[in-house]
């Protein structure tokens, strides 16, 4: 499963982009999104999901 990011509580701070190990994270008209066929959820390099864990804004990035 990947994660995908809640556009009405993305604040587009960018925090996500660099911090994602598949660079599954990519900005397109002013919002961030999140490739579901590159994203692992972190799996295998990290213990939680980077993108969660490196979001202001709780609730932000979650499982698709």
């Amino acid at each position: 499963m990947a994660y995908k990011i809640i556009d009405s509580q993305c604040t587009v701070c960018g925090m996500c982009e660099p911090v994602c190990p598949n660079e599954a994270i990519y900005e397109k008209r002013g919002m961030f999104h999140i490739n579901p066929d590159l994203c692992t959820e972190c799996d295998g390099i990290f213990d939680t999901p980077q993108c969660a864990d490196v979001c202001p804004v709780s609730g932000t990035c979650v499982p698709a």
